[in-house]
């Protein structure tokens, strides 16, 4: 039997650097948001020739729209505006192709108001707190324990502030948005970060019951050593497709399997090394 508890301060401390360093990239830097939460347009148009960010951006101005961002890849334009209707949406288009002498095609276009983007915000919202609930009166019941839901409810937030916190990064650095598929990614990496959580808990639980309620740590310490390889087993070939599907994926779900890998891998992590140390020291508490 391995002594995993042993080292269970390098864990905490493997886990305050990764949270922390995370925080401060989301109070310095934030996210870049989509369209989907703060409302705006998205144009999407292929030209007949390369022009200029220079001339593209005179002739939007020249239309009195708001620039959010634009960028020029080859033949095609990628344009994000300030809300704007159909009407004014033709006139860019025209303006486009009289002033830069060239022809339009659209490729995307979408707008969402700003109602619906803080609508799609109150849902995410509601939809992490109910997830939560969910988890934490289903494992009080299944376990008949509050010490179990809890240690979970931390295991889990522990993979929340992580997942968040590497988004701010790659969002900083990689340009990644926060979308629908983000919010998508992370219910389900709330998800996966249980479900490791109950195998190793339900294992103490069945030497509670076999053999009654004596030293909590070398129960999890033997819990551990006897699912740890399974567990890594089963997420390793989670992980060896998500690798596959980041390197040759397509560019508008890569963000969303990187935030996959991500909570897939601190999911693996959280379960023998957050949730199962917690527990513990709740139980040891508990008995002082």
């Amino acid at each position: 039997m391995v002594n995993f508890l042993k080292y269970r301060f390098v864990y905490l401390a493997i886990s305050l650097v990764v949270i922390f360093a995370g925080l401060f990239s989301i109070l310095r830097w934030g996210y870049i948001y989509s369209i989907d939460f703060v409302g705006g347009t998205n144009l999407d148009y292929q030209i007949n020739k390369q022009p200029s960010k220079a001339d593209l951006e005179k002739v939007l101005k020249e239309e009195g729209v708001e620039i959010v961002s634009l960028a020029v890849k080859g033949n095609d334009i990628l344009v994000r505006l300030k809300a704007i209707d159909v009407k004014k949406e033709n006139q860019i288009k025209q303006a486009i192709q009289q002033k830069l002498k060239t022809k339009v095609v659209v490729l995307k276009s979408e707008t969402v108001g700003p109602v619906l983007g803080k609508e799609t915000i109150n849902k995410t919202l509601i939809a992490a707190a109910a997830a939560i609930l969910g988890i934490l009166l289903y494992m009080s019941f299944a376990f008949k324990s509050f010490d179990f839901a809890a240690s979970a409810i931390v295991a889990l937030l522990h993979d929340f502030l992580v997942v968040i916190g590497s988004y701010s990064i790659i969002s900083h650095f990689f340009g990644a948005q926060v979308d629908t598929l983000f919010v998508t990614a992370l219910l389900t990496t709330m998800s996966f970060s249980v479900h490791d959580t109950i195998i190793i808990f339900d294992r103490i639980r069945e030497y509670f019951q076999t053999e009654g309620k004596g030293n909590v740590e070398f129960y999890a310490n033997r819990a551990l050593t006897e699912t740890l390889v399974r567990s890594l087993n089963n997420s390793m070939t989670t992980i060896f497709l998500l690798l596959a599907l980041a390197l040759i994926g397509g560019s508008t779900i890569r963000f969303f399997i990187i935030t996959l890998l991500i909570g897939t891998i601190t999911g693996t992590y959280s379960s023998p090394f957050v949730a199962t140390p917690v527990l513990v020291w709740i139980e040891n508490r508990r008995k002082k």
